[in-house]
Parts: structure tokens; sequence; C-alpha cells
């Protein structure tokens, strides 16, 4: 399996893993009795501390995983990982460490270091773009 492939299959495990940290957390509260299972609100707003972060991480893998399952899965079906390859782990890398940064805090030096690591994520992406369109 190339690193561009590992690094899709990765990115939806992690995404999958925060949804079952989410779910245990919540059905955790409905078990407890302290809240009924139809009132989580989906934008975790309704949450404190490391709930509202961890519905944050988990919605923001799916706000994101359109835009890299496209352009992996293109490079995929092209046969262009050659051109993804190389910083398919970085990319990984900036995934998890954002999200591992959102659970962590929301203090000025976290929201930073996650605006970091997005910013990474966006960078390679548009520097996989720029490759994948060059060999059109």
């Amino acid at each position: 399996m190339t690193p561009t492939a590992t690094t899709l299959l990765a990115y939806a495990s992690w995404f999958i893993l925060l949804l079952l940290c989410l779910a245990f957390v919540r059905t955790s509260l409905v078990m407890q009795g302290k809240r009924a299972s139809n009132s989580f609100a989906p934008s975790g707003d309704d949450m404190e501390g490391f709930a509202k972060r961890l519905t944050r991480a988990h919605a923001n893998c799916y706000e994101n995983i359109g835009l890299v399952a496209a352009v992996l899965l293109y490079a995929i079906a092209t046969n262009q990982t050659a051109l993804t390859d190389g910083l398919a782990y970085v990319f990984l890398g900036a995934r998890i460490a954002q999200s591992v940064a959102h659970l962590i805090s929301t203090n000025r030096l976290f929201v930073f270091l996650r605006f970091a690591f997005f910013v990474v994520q966006i960078l390679i992406l548009i520097f996989w773009l720029l490759k994948l369109f060059h060999h059109i």
C-alpha cells in the first residue's frame, strides 16, 4: 500500500476513533442520567470542556475529509501517488496533531498550534493539486 493510500485509510480511521470517543462520552452522560439521548446539539455548543472540544475536533474531520479524499483518491485512481506519497505522512501527522491540540485546550497557544497544523495541511493540499494539475 502506498503512503497516499495509507494516509487516506488512516485519516478515515482517525475520524472513526474520534467518533467512537464522542459516542462514549455521550453514552456515558446518558447512562448516568445527566442527559437525554436526544438532547445533544450537533455543534457541541451544549457541552463543556473536553466534550465540546471533542465534538469540534470530530466535526473538523468531516468538514475536511471531502477535499482530502478527492485529492488522494484522484492520485490513486490516476496512478500518480508518486506525486503525493512524499508528503502523505506529514499531512496525516498534521491532521492528527491538529485534532490533538484541539482536544488538549482552547487557550491561545493551542489555538495557534491547531491553526498552524491546519495551515500545513492546506499548503500540502495546494502543493499536491498544483503537481497533479501539472501532470494532466
